[in-house]
């Protein structure tokens, strides 16, 4: 099976978590979101453990809220010791309302605003990551006003093909998110941070982008993050105290997908960040890092019910099933691929289909030619595996549909942590 918390039982039913899916399925309704809150944790302390071998006491890993963001992932996070980075006042909003400390919250995000900014800065938020010069004296002239200096890293955009999904390539020179080293851009950033009375500058950010399995990718950014820092100490006498290298370990969505190695790389990571500050005799920053596809893809499934079957001789057949890109939007927006499975019975006479949603959009496709037994008929049950990360929170109303429950699977036992949508509150903001 794709990953170790998948399995079928001697009925070729499928098996998450341990637990039987159409059972679940049957229990709580379809379409379904599960969650493998056991999975989540080991995550977590594979993350943390790698840090605390290969950094000491010297390094966080950030769990990126805009994978899956909702009240219990915050609980799991505060639990087991993760720090946070979140994009947006509902994420931040979502972290407090279950306790999670402000001071260990990370804020992101290329396009805050000026209510974006006095809600982060007026909740204790301890720290921004600022993308732009704009945002630079939104940040400064809240914190004035307020009397205080807020701890802020510096968003460096260092030139990197991560040769990743476009979609997710976020460290060109040319993309939307930080200030470019190539330009020249991204020390008169540093510079002009650095004379603002509001801001406390403890470091640089960067992001290459996400999916990343190429070894090298990481260190290829260190060695040009590295040599920036050497050169605003040597200029400008500016120490890097944190150094924030974004996330973006990928994950197998297919079988043929390779298993990326994370503590290895994190430990390779460690060393090369090492010995090239040794060499340029700078200090070793606080290191960060912001996993969030890795922390929780493979912790999800999502399980649909079989609505209409659709055979056309010669050309294609379709299974339609009760959801689609209102849940999982992913593969209409940049061909996402996914292992699909049939949750009732194991592999037998298959032939292909395309798995397609309910939404009256010819564009609505799960995923295409995708094995499926022969006689797969309405209501059966089919599941689509990794969808831990990116599914709930980029899920839309599209066509008034509700978007599904997120129900935890933990110890042999299942709870809802999201309720299903009803129709009554579709409309509950309508006047």
């Amino acid at each position: 099976m794709l990953s170790d918390n998948i399995s079928r039982a001697a009925d070729g039913s499928l098996r998450f978590a341990g637990q039987s899916v159409p059972a679940l399925a049957e229990h709580y309704g379809t379409p379904l979101y599960l969650m493998d809150e056991e999975r989540i944790r080991a995550n977590c302390r594979m993350y943390l453990d790698a840090f605390r071998a290969a950094f000491g006491g010297a390094a966080l890993p950030l769990y990126a809220g805009k994978a899956a963001s909702f009240k219990q992932m915050y609980r799991i996070m505060a639990a087991e010791g993760m720090g946070v980075e979140a994009v947006s006042q509902g994420e931040i909003h979502t972290a407090l309302s279950v306790g999670y400390p402000a001071g260990r919250i990370y804020f992101h995000g290329d396009g805050k605003t000026p209510a974006d900014v006095r809600f982060a800065m007026e909740h204790g938020i301890g720290c921004f990551i600022v993308d732009n010069e704009h945002e630079l004296a939104l940040v400064d002239a809240e914190a004035r006003r307020l009397g205080r200096r807020q701890k802020v890293l510096l968003r460096i955009t260092p030139g990197i093909d991560p040769h990743t999904y476009e979609a997710v390539n976020t460290g060109t020179v040319d993309v939307k998110f930080g200030v470019p080293l190539e330009t020249g851009q991204a020390f008169a950033f540093v510079q002009e941070a650095l004379a603002l009375e509001g801001l406390e500058v403890a470091g640089l950010h960067c992001h290459v982008g996400s999916m990343v399995f190429d070894e090298d990718v990481f260190e290829r950014t260190l060695d040009i993050m590295v040599g920036f820092m050497a050169s605003l100490y040597r200029s400008l006498g500016f120490v890097t105290r944190e150094l924030n290298v974004g996330g973006g370990y990928g994950v197998r969505y297919l079988e043929s997908d390779r298993q990326a190695d994370i503590p290895a790389r994190i430990a390779a990571v460690a060393a090369h960040l090492k010995q090239l500050c040794a060499d340029a005799g700078l200090p070793l920053p606080f290191f960060l890092m912001e996993p969030g596809r890795s922390i929780v893809a493979d912790a999800g499934m999502t399980v649909y019910t079989v609505s209409t079957v659709k055979h056309i001789p010669g050309f294609k057949r379709y299974a339609i099933v009760d959801g689609g890109m209102g849940d999982n939007p992913r593969y209409c927006l940049y061909q996402a691929r996914y292992t699909v499975l049939h949750a009732d019975r194991g592999a037998e006479n298959e032939v292909i289909f395309d798995l397609a949603g309910r939404c009256c959009e010819s564009g609505d496709i799960i995923q295409p030619a995708i094995p499926l037994p022969a006689d797969t008929r309405p209501g059966e049950h089919i599941a689509v595996c990794t969808t831990g990360a990116y599914n709930y929170s980029m899920a839309s109303n599209y066509n008034r549909l509700g978007r599904p429950p997120v129900v935890m699977l933990r110890g042999g036992e299942s709870y809802v942590a999201v309720r299903r949508e009803s129709i009554e509150d579709l409309c509950a903001l309508d006047l």
